[in-house]
């Protein structure tokens, strides 16, 4: 395989594993009510219901925005401006982790990050569809 190539099936499986990722999370924070979220989030308290739900919307987009434009070949820009915004969000995640000094939580927005930083780096650059 050329390396190119090597290199694209690689962001691949990045985008779906990040898409799975944040579509189900972002789909669970949009339809549970914030009370049934408290016991897995407890970052929640620090929130009202919309704005958990706006939360959730946001990173259902984003997943979305990974996946589908690359696959249907319209508008594949929209797919590292996706993994962007994603990374993004998780930088206002770790914000909000540290504020309530929530380690383990930082640590899995840094992972999050840092799988977003590397699908955009690669469908700007080299890489891009």
């Amino acid at each position: 395989m050329k390396r190119a190539t090597c290199m694209n099936v690689f962001l691949w499986i990045l985008q779906a594993v990040l898409a799975a990722a944040f579509g189900l999370v972002g789909v669970m924070k949009t339809i549970r009510p914030k009370e049934k979220l408290r016991p897995a989030m407890p970052w929640v308290e620090d929130f009202t219901a919309t704005q958990v739900r706006l939360i959730g919307v946001v990173e259902l987009l984003g997943a979305l925005g990974l996946i589908l434009p690359a696959v249907t070949d319209i508008a594949p820009t929209l797919t590292p401006l996706a993994a962007t915004g994603l990374a993004i969000t998780m930088l206002g995640a770790a914000a909000t982790h540290a504020r309530r000094k929530e380690s383990s939580g930082i640590a899995v927005n840094v992972a999050l990050l840092a799988l977003a930083v590397v699908i955009a780096w690669g469908r700007f650059g080299l890489y891009a569809f």
